[in-house]
C-alpha cells in the first residue's frame, strides 16, 4: 500500500502533527478527532513512521469493531 493511501486512511481518524527532533528523528503524534487522546512514534525513515502509525490505526480499528460488538 502506498504511503499516500495510508495517510489519508490515518487522517480519517486521526489530526495529526509531523516534526523532526535531533539527530534527524521524525516524531508524529496522532491525535484521535473524537477522544483527543494522542500517540506519538519516532523513526528515522519516513516511509517506517507511516507504516507504524498505519498498525496502529489498523489495531485501534479493530479495538473498536470488538468493543461495538460487545456492547
Amino acid at each position: 500500500m502506498r504511503n499516500t493511501t495510508k495517510l489519508k486512511q490515518i487522517l480519517l481518524k486521526y489530526d495529526l502533527a509531523l516534526s523532526m527532533e535531533e539527530e534527524n528523528l521524525l516524531k508524529l503524534t496522532l491525535v484521535d478527532k473524537s477522544t483527543g487522546s494522542f500517540t506519538s512514534f519516532e523513526h528515522s525513515s519516513y516511509s517506517q513512521l507511516l507504516s507504524k502509525c498505519y498498525s496502529f490505526f489498523l489495531k485501534e480499528l479493530k479495538k473498536a469493531e470488538r468493543s461495538t460488538l460487545n456492547a
